[in-house]
């Protein structure tokens, strides 16, 4: 259980200024200050390991671009749609850096590597997958929807579609890996069994 905290915490991290971003909206409906704040604290986390001397992952780094890029195009523009129609490019961007093999591992605790890192890379394909299925959401919504009742929604969906996402791949990665961990156990021990003495 403790390594399913550990990769949550990692992803929360890592969309923190996202959420930020989305809850600010909600409560002030102040769509500059939420980019300002959004964008601020995406900076913060950076400075904070850089500061303490940490390696800022691929995912990180475009993360933080995409954030400050975007944000100072919807500043400038004073848009409120193409502050919404934004993330469906971040989706998109997001997605295409998803298709990478082998992304997921800095995730996964050393047992999950050396036990499923093959699923580690199909799930980093179908993680590439909900990222293109919620770029078109978020286009839909945008054009559909008022910029407050379309954060709402889109905090929502984020959410559920996220975490739920995240849940079924831990399920499934832990179930596989144990069954697999037990099965080499199993024949180590059939192996030292059957050696003569």
């Amino acid at each position: 259980m403790r390594s399913l905290f550990d990769a949550a915490k990692v992803l929360l991290y890592d969309m923190a200024s996202t959420f930020f971003f989305l809850a600010v909206l909600l409560v002030t409906r102040n769509v500059p200050l939420a980019i300002g704040l959004g964008m601020a604290l995406g900076v913060a986390q950076i400075a904070w390991q850089l500061a303490r001397r940490e390696k800022i992952d691929l995912m990180q780094g475009m993360s933080l671009f995409l954030v400050i890029a975007s944000g100072a195009a919807s500043l400038l523009t004073h848009d409120p749609r193409f502050v919404m129609i934004k993330p469906s490019v971040i989706y998109v961007v997001v997605g295409v850096v998803m298709l990478r093999p082998g992304w997921m591992v800095r995730y996964l605790p050393p047992v999950a590597v050396e036990m499923v890192s093959d699923l580690a890379t199909v799930f980093g394909f179908v993680w590439a997958g909900l990222m293109f299925v919620s770029a078109v959401v978020n286009i839909v919504a945008a054009l559909k929807l008022s910029p407050v009742a379309w954060g709402a929604f889109m905090s929502g969906y984020a959410l559920v579609s996220k975490v739920g996402l995240f849940l079924i791949q831990y399920a499934t990665m832990r179930y596989v890996g144990v069954r697999r961990r037990r099965r080499a156990e199993a024949e180590v021990a059939m192996e030292e069994t059957s050696v003569p003495a």
